[in-house]
């Protein structure tokens, strides 16, 4: 994992995500809806904002998708890897949960560029660290293992995160693809490998460990 830049909304978000989904919200509770829109209405759910159930919420964030790999290159926040649209399943992730903070739930603000893989497994990210947030060299690279661990500029403070993160980063088919990225960049360009500008634009925190550890190939700085 390494920082992630927030990029700015796009310039119709609000009318597209953020007042239909307030619109929802009120319906949701009982309250006549800010917009109008066809169709019926939707089912009241609950009293209050806060008790309106993570799965009653209409996934108008995902109208934001495309934006958002056009954004952040199509890289997952987590991995700092490429998402293929076929296998990767990118999604738009909650930082803080739909059952967490109902007022930021069509908040782009709230949301990272996520794979699949990760999306599923990684649960309430309260306990993780966030890509907005993490620092640099908070994480590092095994080269013999291809696994993620604790990088010695991570701040005690931020220990538990980090290895709660981990394991998360560390999944098997996320272990393997870090494998493949490295030894294609070893092999140069060509049929079988690439060079580093590719690496660096599909795998980024792989191309900064192989730098930080001096094992990028003689003539790449």
């Amino acid at each position: 994992m390494i920082p992630v830049e927030q990029a700015q909304a796009p310039g119709d978000y609000d009318a597209r995500v953020r007042q239909p989904g307030l619109s929802a919200i009120d319906e949701l509770v009982g309250r006549s809806p800010r917009l109008t829109r066809r169709g019926p209405r939707r089912k009241k759910v609950a009293d209050v904002e806060e008790d309106i159930p993570p799965e009653a919420f209409p996934p108008i964030w995902r109208s934001v998708l495309q934006d958002m790999k056009d954004a952040y290159h199509s890289r997952c926040a987590y991995l700092a890897l490429y998402i293929h649209d076929a296998t990767g399943n990118p999604s738009v992730d909650h930082v803080l949960p739909k059952s967490y903070a109902w007022d930021q739930v069509y908040e782009w603000t709230n949301y990272r560029l996520c794979a699949g893989i990760i999306n599923s497994k990684k649960g309430v990210l309260l306990t993780l660290v966030d890509p907005f947030t993490v620092g640099a060299e908070w994480f590092a690279l095994n080269l013999n293992t291809y696994h993620v661990e604790r990088g010695a500029l991570a701040p005690m403070a931020e220990w538990a995160r980090v290895d709660a993160t981990l394991p998360v980063l560390n999944q098997r088919l996320c272990v393997m693809e870090r494998d493949e990225y490295v030894r294609c960049y070893r092999h140069g360009p060509g049929a079988r490998g690439f060079g580093l500008g590719h690496l660096e634009d599909r795998a980024p925190f792989i191309a900064s460990e192989l730098r930080r550890q001096g094992q990028l190939l003689r003539g790449d700085t």
